[in-house]
């Protein structure tokens, strides 16, 4: 069989004598690089290419491991800058293979518009196969797996790697001679990371990876370190620290012991050596961790008794800690000399993460919490994260934990919103789908598939009974929410519908759309008919919003102006300047008398309407600001602002004085919307990647 290399293709095995793929009709290449030729998908990598079975017709037909990489680039720069980052990983993984537990590479180069990148195929099974074959392993094979890798990570980390993304099914027990092989290092991801500027990934998986790695997107050798312990852990006890992560976040690591005495079944034998060691691997403080591999070695062998004899272990080389190259060491307490970034304090009590990789948000383009970005390996928050500042936003939010990933979906989710009767969800696809989804089950509904392009936006009537979409195919789409049929289309558009609202009353249809048109129009909604076109905007109108009390729209643009218009009139009222970029998002506060605006200039902006001047501008985040959603007052004394950037994070600000609350890092792609559920409880997000539609909520 062939492999198609269309990273896109549904059924990309074909026969040999194919010369067109059977399914997408993409042209087949028999072999890449002129020797390698791919025979089976091994891993989908969520869209932006994938991992493929080979074999080398220069060796005999020797299996190898070809990975893809498929950005969807445009224009020469962007292309030309993904061949030298995929040069600079190719370089660092043929350092890195110098290792004998670590594949090594055999080639990387560029084809047919994507990059390769050709690895050894290492002959075993993973760690979680080997488990779920033969069941938990005991304290001994748990300390020969500590000291079969841990020096694999001293050596990477001297060399100025972290791994990131350490787990059972990345590490490989090779048949010929049973060592441990540890294999992805994310060469994919840290590519993807820097140049794509729409699709996201998650670098770490929930319940393995360390907080520090989640919250400030940065990684120690210390986080590989727990990482490590989170695996170990699962090997010995069965329990996987995923779904502990869903029920509790971190705070299943200072209660792990419990898990050793399982009800109804045998306890597992630990001595106390042992467990303190775990103990110090799984710390959630990385102040309190082992700091390198070195310490971790010295714990074992002076703490516990010898093992038996087992196969040498490489010498490492000696390297110094003062080149480009070399990893950070782990943050330390700071002081007037010290230079090193240092970590915020964590709170070891914590039921749940602060930040939400995989959280309870829905990811989307019209009005919820949206996964975008991904900054590159070492990539730092600009400031730390924040706690809670005395608000009454104490009380929603304080211990956000993930409730659910919505699978469904086979592409971007570009937009999601809530039913204001709090039961629905509604999300919307580049594959062209809306799914509505029930909120107390988290099943889905039924699909709505209508549209003949990318779908934008879609919001809900006040009274739940109809969703409005707008696509890129330029139309806006009314849905019988309850029986899911078409009630009618509506078409004047030039360009694609980028936004669409429904006024506080229901009767009124608010849409924006793209840079061809430039248009807001106002639709009759009892009888589809048009009320009247706005116009004023130079450029792409992107957000289009009602105030409560339904006087007024508000329209953000590409041309860097937000409108203000008299909704019985169609007159303009004001223009509001400043920002210096195009504006993205526009949201009324709940008393209707404050307006936030979000931009790619890195900014949020709160203005006066009465006076149409300034109130504040908010700095924080470190990309394009794309989504922006006010907490109801019913959940909160106060109000509280949620803004959702392409760089990864969700933020909450105190609107009356400006002071962001705290940071959320989503660690899984781009954040192009945010929503929140009418009650406050709920946050949902969609975006790009794995788990593209997620939904967390609070403690109450």
């Amino acid at each position: 069989m062939l492999c198609c290399v269309n990273p896109d293709c549904q059924k990309p095995q074909n026969p040999d004598k194919n010369k067109y793929c059977h399914n997408c009709r993409a042209e087949l290449i028999p072999l890449l690089g002129g020797r390698y030729r791919p025979t089976q998908v091994l891993s989908d990598e969520g869209g932006f290419g994938r991992t493929y079975l080979a074999e080398d017709v220069h060796k005999l037909n020797e299996c190898c491991v070809v990975k893809q990489f498929a950005p969807k680039l445009q224009g020469t720069g962007p292309l030309t800058k993904a061949v030298e980052l995929f040069k600079q990983e190719a370089s660092r993984l043929q350092q890195l293979a110098e290792h004998p537990q670590i594949p090594t590479l055999l080639a990387y180069f560029e084809q047919s518009g994507y990059l390769f990148l050709v690895q050894q195929f290492i002959d075993g099974k993973n760690l979680l196969k080997e488990w779920e074959t033969r069941g938990n392993y005991n304290e001994i094979e748990i300390r020969e797996l500590l000291l079969d890798l841990l020096p694999v990570l001293k050596f990477i980390h001297a060399l100025g790697v972290i791994h990131r993304d350490i787990k059972p099914q990345n590490i490989i027990r090779r048949q010929i001679d049973g060592r441990l092989v540890l294999i992805d290092f994310g060469a994919s991801k840290q590519l993807t990371a820097t140049v794509q500027t729409k699709i996201g990934t998650v670098i770490g998986s929930h319940g393995y990876t360390a907080l520090e790695q989640m919250q400030d997107g940065k990684a120690y050798p210390a986080s590989d370190l727990f990482s490590l312990g989170a695996t170990c852990f699962h090997l010995l006890t069965g329990v996987r620290p995923s779904q502990l992560w869903i029920q509790q976040g971190y705070g299943w690591t200072t209660s792990w012991r419990q898990y050793l005495n399982p009800p109804g079944k045998d306890v597992i034998p630990v001595s106390v050596q042992l467990a303190e060691i775990f103990d110090k691997l799984l710390q959630v403080d990385i102040q309190k961790r082992y700091q390198s591999a070195d310490e971790a070695i010295a714990d074992i062998t002076s703490k516990l008794p010898p093992l038996p004899p087992v196969p040498p272990t490489i010498l490492t080389p000696t390297f110094t800690t003062t080149s480009a190259n070399t990893a950070p060491a782990s943050p330390k307490p700071n002081n007037k000399r010290n230079t090193t970034p240092v970590l915020p304090k964590l709170n070891n009590n914590l039921k749940t993460p602060l930040l939400l990789g995989t959280s309870v948000l829905v990811l989307g383009l019209g009005g919820v919490w949206y996964f975008q970005t991904r900054p590159s390996e070492m990539s730092q928050l600009s400031e730390p994260i924040s706690q809670p500042v005395s608000s009454p936003a104490k009380n929603i939010l304080e211990v956000p934990y993930l409730a659910k990933s919505l699978t469904g979906h086979s592409s971007d989710v570009n937009s999601v919103a809530f039913s204001p009767d709090g039961t629905t969800l509604g999300s919307a696809s580049d594959d062209k789908t809306i799914k509505l989804w029930n909120l107390g089950t988290k099943e889905e509904i039924r699909s709505l598939e209508g549209h003949s392009n990318w779908i934008w936006t879609i919001a809900f009537s006040p009274d739940s009974k109809t969703l409005a979409s707008g696509s890129a195919d330029t139309k806006i789409k009314l849905w019988n929410v309850q029986t899911g049929k078409l009630i009618r289309t509506l078409e004047g558009h030039n360009d694609g519908v980028t936004s669409v609202s429904f006024s506080p009353n229901g009767k009124t249809l608010a849409s924006g759309s793209a840079s061809k048109d430039t248009k807001i129009k106002l639709w009759n909604l009892e009888t589809g008919k048009l009320i009247r076109t706005l116009e004023g905007h130079t450029n792409g109108v992107q957000s289009v919003v009602f105030s409560p009390d339904g006087k007024t729209l508000a329209s953000g643009s590409w041309d860097k102006t937000i409108k203000l218009w008299n909704l019985e009139t169609g007159k303009l009222i004001r223009t509001l300047n400043g920002h210096g970029g195009s504006v993205l998002s526009v949201a009324f506060a709940p008393d209707g008398k404050t307006l936030a605006s979000g931009s790619n200039d890195k900014t949020i902006k709160l203005w006066n309407l009465e006076t149409g001047k300034l109130i504040h501008t908010l700095k924080g985040h470190n990309d394009k600001i794309n989504s922006l959603a006010f907490l109801p007052r019913t959940a909160l004394n106060d109000i509280t602002l949620v803004s959702g950037s392409s760089d990864r994070t969700i933020k909450l600000w105190n609107p009356v004085t400006g002071e962001k609350i705290r940071t959320l890092e989503t660690g899984s792609g781009y954040i192009y919307t945010v929503a929140i559920s009418p009650d406050g409880h709920t946050i949902a997000g969609g975006g790009s990647g794995e788990n593209i539609l997620k939904i967390w909520q609070t403690i109450q």
